[in-house]
């Protein structure tokens, strides 16, 4: 191993820029693997910022509004469903990525949470893929949205927003919405996709927990107060606007507080926020 790819930014940023699906796969499980086993450092490095995160050329990438509705009830339906759930996988390895390249001088426990996530999102993917291959479809059969990375590309000048915008809002929004999907696929029968759906929301919880306590960690860094920092920011950036039904035994499990829900419940009755994780 040469002496630049033992570079924790370098390594992280080539997952993140890299197009071909397996081989950033790889690249995120190694780099877990090299992590873990102390075989990267965490020294100062020049590197280009990076705008747009390394996909394949499909899927094609369309505004949330022009995809079609997915519904289970129908095979078709059914995979295409499951081609949105893991797109987002996807985009999560992504993220994963970007939160530990973009944001260089954070405490080393830091690095270690962001980079098992880009691992375990590698393996929610995988899992998923595997689905789409059973049902004869690929990764990249179905258009998609970009909205994930947009939020990225949103938060990348503030690691508190990121905290706050990607896992304490979009991610934490996947916890709510995966009960439901799930019950959906158990519907039509699909109980091996069930039981990744399970899986992913056991890991999800902790990662959503993971942007929690970087959240607050930043919050107590600044002097500021979390839940008014936290709910400023959604109306800075989502006017406010939040989605329901709230699956509340999982947030709790991920750094929300009772008051936190009974605040997002409220502005619930206020409107439905724009989707981002669409399903």
């Amino acid at each position: 191993m040469s002496k630049t790819a033992k570079n924790l930014f370098v390594r992280v940023r080539a997952c993140l820029c890299e197009s071909d699906v397996d081989e950033k796969l790889r690249l995120a499980t190694e780099l877990a693997d090299d992590w873990q086993a102390g075989r990267l450092l965490r020294q100062p490095v020049e590197l280009e910022d990076v705008v747009e995160a390394g996909r394949p050329k499909k899927p094609e990438l369309v505004p949330p509004r022009q995809l079609k509705k997915r519904s289970p009830k129908s095979e078709e339906g059914r995979l295409a469903l499951l081609h949105a759930v893991t797109h987002i996988e996807f985009n999560a390895i992504n993220l994963a990525c970007d939160a530990a390249f973009r944001f260089r001088d954070m405490p080393e426990a830091y690095y270690a949470d962001w980079i098992r996530v880009a691992a375990e999102e590698a393996e929610h993917f995988q899992m998923l893929r595997q689905r789409l291959s059973d049902g004869g479809r690929d990764y990249g059969d179905y258009p998609a949205h970009n909205g994930l990375w947009e939020m990225a590309l949103t938060t990348a000048n503030d690691l508190l927003v990121r905290m706050a915008l990607v896992p304490r809002m979009l991610e934490a929004r996947g916890l709510d919405v995966n009960p439901g999907m799930s019950r959906r696929f158990e519907q039509v029968g699909d109980l091996q996709t069930v039981e990744a759906l399970k899986i992913i929301l056991r890991d999800e919880v902790g990662h959503v927990e993971i942007g929690s306590r970087w959240f607050h960690y930043l919050c107590e860094e600044r002097g500021l107060e979390p839940e008014q920092t936290y709910f400023g920011l959604l109306n800075e950036y989502m006017t406010g606007r939040v989605s329901c039904p709230l699956h509340k035994t999982a947030r709790l499990q991920a750094g929300f507080t009772e008051r936190e829900l009974e605040r997002l419940e409220a502005m619930c009755r206020g409107g439905r926020a724009r989707e981002i994780i669409s399903t």
